[in-house]
């Protein structure tokens, strides 16, 4: 197969290799056994019954489920899901009725926990012994299903495939590139494939404002992942199925990334995609029998693997918890409730389902996809940006990315694979860790008069778990206004993005300038300003947008500097994104910054995340493209998501048709060093 930036001339066969199939069935046999040596009501009559036990069970699973996936039916996820583990159940009652000589079961119970054991325990021979040949078994059923539905014609025109790995910063890719966290990412730059980049995030440095920059070209008015649009008193979140499709409705112009038959999996938005599993703003067109799962059901034994890898995953953070708390690692997020079956959730069941969409779009030929995985993103944000755990989290998807990549060579049409990031994140205590209160409270004893709301930007991975709830239920899962506030004053609200702070005084619907604060509110401003752990606040002053610091002040229209320069820790780019934030429609009274310190690279989240994103400051503003190299690098440093919209569409142009544009010899395309981060 050829490097993945290079496309494959023609799909490959997918043969059915002999030995791998031996091997496998010997497996097999051996998983039956041990279900057979802890589970009383299951009994394997000899090796010789435990061989014929297991090649009766594969061809069941080679025919039943199949044909249950391809069911036109209005099935949900969690009815497919449930349905599929409970056929695994009747298989093997019906392999012990079949040859009641080979194996003997009790009863159905003791058969669909038979099921499972035999799953886990052929997770653990496969990586054992290295066996696992799923892929071809997987990408057999992908046809099938691809050529059923009407796709998988074969083209010589070039697609794209785009993969995102959430919350991954650059300087953080390249010590796991390094230290072998990474390596299938890391062989495609050793050997010439791929080139790495960098690009800089808007002031919003999370997922909803990038991927509106990236994959619809604009990120307009978009000034944190949670704001207040105080003429009406709506709280928009860019995790809120509701909210995103109104966020999409604004900003498309019909010129996505995804337009014209292109596929969005995973996302917030669907950059004008014509196929959606997953992605928020769409959730509503997912209901009922989504053909995108197909590939997924059609091979049983992926349900119980989901559910034991599941399990295993939950293990494994409890594990890790009780570590980090033995150990007593700071800082130390917290890690308890309901945090490890997200974990799980996002790096098992929501992270298989995608790539499963991605290949099957390749297998049909989709000429574009999109695709969102966040599971590091979620593990960095309450293990630490490189802990054990959440590099782990990286070397998995390195791995899906790998099998994405020998997808290709039995596609229906050549693909480029790019891998890039929304942002990255930065690390530090949070402030109510630091300080026994939040901001919410330092801003409640602060007013003159009032309440106040505190509405956390919450965990932004809720939305891909929330939309894999809703389509598993069938029921969707949106917004229902209880997050809103009274557009006549009722509460002034704080709200919280990471490191990034908002505030609201809600007794007027429009923003207050500075001179109106301060006369409503005197103490608010200094006390903010003179807090250790805030670096600086962005009013509008009488004569224009103004950031202020313990002991000093910019005007950003004009950029002169009263005393010390409050955004001096942050590269030179800090004012131009405050300049365009201060712009928007719905930018808050009073936009607040933590501390950052460029030696520690260590800033505060105003919620309790110990990683984050949403602000200024670190690792959070520095994501990264890797892209094949014959695609045509920038010239200039990316600033800004819209900017990288127009690179990805400009290369899905090239690609589509088929030019070869590399950068010339001896460019630099990893603007890492260029100096705009100090």
């Amino acid at each position: 197969m050829s490097a993945p930036g290079v496309p494959e001339a023609r799909p490959e066969t997918l043969r059915i290799r002999p030995g791998a199939l031996a091997v496998a069935w010997v497996v097999a046999a051996l998983a039956l056994g041990f279900a057979a040596v802890v589970l009383p009501g299951l009994r394997v009559h000899g090796a010789a019954g435990a061989l014929l036990a297991a090649a009766l069970i594969a061809v069941l699973n080679a025919v039943v489920p199949p044909v249950v996936a391809a069911l036109r039916v209005p099935y949900t996820l969690l009815v497919d899901f449930v349905l599929i583990l409970l056929i695994d159940g009747a298989m093997l009652k019906a392999a012990s009725e079949i040859v009641p000589g080979a194996l003997t079961v009790d009863s159905y119970g003791w058969a669909l926990l038979a099921a499972l054991i035999m799953s886990a325990a052929s997770v653990v021979l496969e990586v054992v012994l290295g066996t696992n040949d799923d892929d071809t078994y997987m990408l057999r059923q992908a046809r099938r299903i691809a050529r059923r539905g009407g796709g998988g014609e074969r083209s010589d025109v070039p697609g794209i495939v785009f993969l995102e790995i959430d919350g991954l910063a650059l300087p953080v890719l390249r010590r796991a590139m390094r230290d072998g966290n990474a390596p299938a990412m890391a062989s495609w730059l050793a050997d010439g494939s791929h080139r790495l980049i960098e690009w800089e995030t808007d002031l919003s440095s999370q997922t909803g404002a990038s991927q509106a920059g990236i994959l619809l070209g604009s990120n307009e008015d978009i000034p944190a992942f949670r704001w207040v649009e105080k003429e009406t008193g709506r709280t928009m979140a860019c995790s809120a199925p509701a909210d995103c499709a109104e966020i999409e409705r604004r900003l498309s112009t019909g010129r996505g990334l995804l337009r014209d038959g292109g596929a969005s999996r995973g996302n917030l938005l669907s950059g004008d995609a014509d196929h959606v599993i997953l992605t928020v703003s769409r959730i509503e067109e997912e209901k009922g029998a989504n053909p995108g799962y197909r590939a997924f059901f059609a091979n049983g034994s992926n349900v119980t693997r989901t559910m034991v890898l599941f399990t295993w995953e939950v293990i494994l953070e409890l594990i890790a918890a009780a570590r980090s708390a033995r150990r007593d690692v700071r800082p130390r997020g917290h890690r308890g409730g309901v945090y490890p079956f997200m974990r799980a959730a996002l790096c098992v069941a929501v992270r298989d389902l995608i790539v499963f969409g991605v290949i099957l779009d390749m297998m049909r030929g989709r000429p574009a996809v999109y695709a969102t995985f966040s599971s590091y993103d979620e593990v960095a944000h309450h293990s630490g940006l490189e802990r054990a755990d959440t590099l782990e989290a990286l070397r998995k998807l390195d791995q899906q990315f790998a099998r994405i990549d020998r997808a290709r060579a039995h596609a229906a049409r050549p693909y480029d694979i790019v891998v890039l990031s929304d942002h990255g994140q930065t690390q530090g205590a949070t402030f109510r860790q630091r300080n026994g209160y939040g901001l919410d409270e330092l801003v409640s004893r602060s007013l003159s008069r009032g309440e106040v709301a505190l509405m956390e930007g919450g965990d932004e991975n809720d939305g891909a778990v929330g939309r894999a709830v809703s389509e598993a239920t069938g029921r969707p899962v949106g917004r229902d206004g209880s997050g809103d506030v009274p557009a006549d004053g009722g509460r002034d609200v704080v709200l919280a993005s990471g490191n990034l702070g908002l505030v609201y005084l809600m007794g007027v619907p429009r923003r207050l300038t500075r001179e109106e604060i301060d006369a409503a509110h005197p103490d608010l401003i200094p006390a903010l300003r003179a807090h250790p752990h805030i670096g600086w606040l962005m009013v509008r002053g009488a004569d224009g947008p103004l950031v202020l610091g313990a002991r000093g002040v910019r005007h950003l229209a004009s950029g002169r500097v009263e005393g010390e320069d409050p955004l001096a820790p942050f590269p030179p780019t800090a004012a131009g994104h405050l300049l365009r934030a201060d712009g928007f429609a719905h930018v808050a009274d009073i936009m607040v910054g933590s501390f950052y310190d460029p030696v520690l690279e260590e800033g505060c989240a105003f919620e309790e995340l110990i990683s984050f994103h949403g602000g200024l400051g670190g690792p959070q503003t520095r994501p990264f493209i890797l892209h094949p190299a014959h695609l045509a690098a920038p010239g200039a440093p990316l600033v800004g998501a819209a900017a990288v919209h127009d690179v990805l569409a400009g290369w899905r142009g090239a690609t589509a048709d088929g030019r070869r544009d590399p950068a010339p010899a001896g460019t630099t395309t990893d603007h890492t060093d260029g100096g705009r981060h100090g």
